[in-house]
């Protein structure tokens, strides 16, 4: 018989088969009633205040889900370091970028796009990864340490109610007792269970033995390993780069490069603490550059530059540098990154002295080495000149008239000028570069909006300067003993990486704790043995800690090799005392 409550709520019914803390719908409806008109007689929850707020955000900061997300938005921000040159690796591709497309430059610079691996936004997802995976790792290492020296959790009372559940029954031999029998069906249990490398503790109470084990503790520890190592890869990233430097030269045929900050960088980018008054001295001097065209389509294949380098009080060392095969000097990795032609061009002023002769690095502009280069000659005894250039190893005329290179190789070189008169903008000592020619201050004397046209030689042919300026002369080098009509250059990268080292050891690292994280399962089994009169109940469970489908075989495996080991014993079998918990 049920009676009324006096509570408010009537229609609630107590009867013996419904516990005390029972909620039906009613109860919930009147809760949520409550509720409301809590909220509506103003009731507040407490603000967080700062500090509050403070910890909110640290544990957002901290949580492994944040670290994810950084790591990616890492991996995306770098994406543009690689499709646009940047200044540290590739001053020259920046600078050909700039005129290249003179209108997206602007926001490109400001948006630190030449500059990714050091700018404002790529440091600040660089910093936010670190702290985030710091405060993942500390607490989280803490906790597995304890976990690793804490007992195996006791057995369930009711094994079969894990999923993963097997039940067996064995006669208890003549002469023994069942909770003996018992108790020597679980030591083999855990003698099976132990070489298998599984952690593993006894719980015997009351006749019914139990063994309780698990194993996996190594997917963990591989998971803080993965996670460590991505810290010694940031850290060693950014502590390293500090003593990483990086420089560029251009070296051309017969000439050398001295690994010195004042006399053979066209630039250098060093890390703040490195000592560049300290650079190991050496030199590299390039006595050929070899390239061999495909035959039909006049691709060029492989590419080798023969150098000779040598270091202080030692004897000098032929060396050949291939794409993607450089050589080590003192540390340094020297890595070839471009070539092209450098066309001798001799000018003489009005009257006849010489006031420029160098060998000019050309750029190319196609696969077919149509390449363009700046000549500045600042002292001519007059007005300064600028010419804008063109090579063209295998000279061609389109249907337009234009000329282009219809070759890469030597068969009939080219070269045409544009010249310019007038204020070159570099005695004010603004940086400059050599491959560009600022226009603005200048007039043209010799080209397409000049009287004049366009300069035009081949090698060896002298022509005139409009006006009696001078002459200009494309220098023919086999008249110096050389192979060819036109000297080559190469491009170096000068790379020194002291950090190397120490990110290929931590990349190392992550991978084997990746591969542990993910191939270790990491598991639970139990096995009781319960005394039933002359028989013994024995049970196998299994639990799997996160995902491992092969917990039910590993558990029907156990049921298999145990039953078989407990079934080839003679009756005569040794009982193990029951500890009593």
């Amino acid at each position: 018989m049920s009676r009324r409550s006096s509570d408010p709520r009537a229609d609630v019914v107590d009867g013996p088969l419904r516990p005390g803390d029972h909620l039906d719908r009613t109860e919930d409806r009147l809760d949520t009633a409550a509720r409301e008109r809590d909220q509506s007689d103003g009731v507040a929850q407490p603000a967080l205040g700062f500090v509050g707020w403070l910890r909110w955000g640290w544990r957002q900061l901290t949580s492994m889900r944040t670290a994810l997300v950084l790591l990616l938005l890492l991996a995306i921000a770098a994406i543009p370091g690689s499709l646009v040159p940047q200044r540290s690796a590739d001053p020259n591709g920046v600078t050909q970028w700039r005129a290249t497309n003179p209108d997206l430059y602007p926001t490109f610079d400001a948006l630190q796009l030449f500059d990714v691996y050091t700018s404002v936004w790529f440091s600040a997802i660089y910093i936010l990864l670190f702290i985030s995976l710091i405060g993942c790792v500390l607490p989280r290492t803490k906790h597995h340490w304890k976990a690793l020296r804490a007992r195996p959790p006791r057995t369930p009372a009711r094994l079969s109610r894990l999923a993963d559940h097997a039940e067996t029954t064995v006669p208890v031999p003549e002469g023994e007792d069942a909770a003996g029998h018992a108790a020597h069906a679980v030591d083999l249990a855990e003698a099976q269970l132990r070489s298998a490398r599984y952690r593993v503790e006894r719980y015997d109470r009351n006749g019914v033995a139990s063994v309780s084990a698990e194993r996996g503790y190594l997917r963990e520890t591989g998971n803080l390993v993965f996670h460590g190592a991505l810290v010694g890869v940031l850290l060693s990233v950014g502590i390293g780069g500090g003593f990483t430097y990086t420089g560029q030269t251009v070296i051309t045929e017969g000439d050398g490069f001295v690994n010195s900050l004042g006399l053979g960088y066209t630039s250098f980018n060093p890390g703040r603490f490195v000592d560049t008054e300290a650079l190991t001295p050496y030199s590299i001097t390039l006595d050929r550059f070899d390239v061999t065209y495909a035959p039909g389509s006049g691709q060029a294949g492989d590419f080798a530059a023969h150098v000779t380098t040598r270091f202080p009080g030692q004897d000098p060392e032929d060396q050949v540098i291939e794409v993607n095969h450089p050589i080590t000097m003192a540390g340094d990795r020297v890595y070839l990154m471009g070539n092209g032609y450098a066309p001798t061009i001799t000018v003489r002023n009005g009257a006849g002295d010489v006031v420029f002769s160098e060998s000019v690095p050309f750029l190319p502009q196609s696969a077919t080495m149509t390449s363009q280069g700046v000549v500045k000659i600042p002292d001519t005894g007059g007005e300064q000149l600028g010419m804008v250039g063109f090579f063209y190893p295998t000279v061609a005329e389109l249907d337009t008239g234009a000329l282009t290179s219809a070759y890469g190789d030597l068969l009939d070189p080219r070269l045409t000028f544009f010249v310019y008169e007038g204020d070159l903008g570099i005695d004010d000592g603004t940086p400059r570069s050599v491959y560009a020619l600022d226009t603005d201050g200048m007039t043209e004397i010799a080209g397409r909006n000049a009287d004049a046209p366009s300069l035009e030689l081949s090698p060896g042919q002298t022509v005139d300067l409009p006006g009696g300026r001078g002459t200009v002369t494309f220098e023919d080098e086999r008249s110096a003993g050389a192979p060819e009509s036109v000297k080559r250059y190469i491009s170096l990268s000068i790379h020194n990486d002291s950090s190397a080292t120490w990110v290929l050891v931590f990349a190392i690292l992550a991978m084997l704790g990746l591969f542990t994280a993910l191939f270790v399962p990491r598991r639970r089994m139990w096995v009781k043995a319960t005394p039933d009169g002359d028989e013994v109940r024995i049970e196998y469970a299994g639990l799997a800690r996160g995902e491992d489908p092969a917990i039910a075989v590993a558990v029907a495996d156990l049921a298999r090799r145990h039953a078989d080991t407990l079934g080839e014993e003679p009756a005569s079998a040794p009982v193990s005392p029951a500890n009593v918990d």
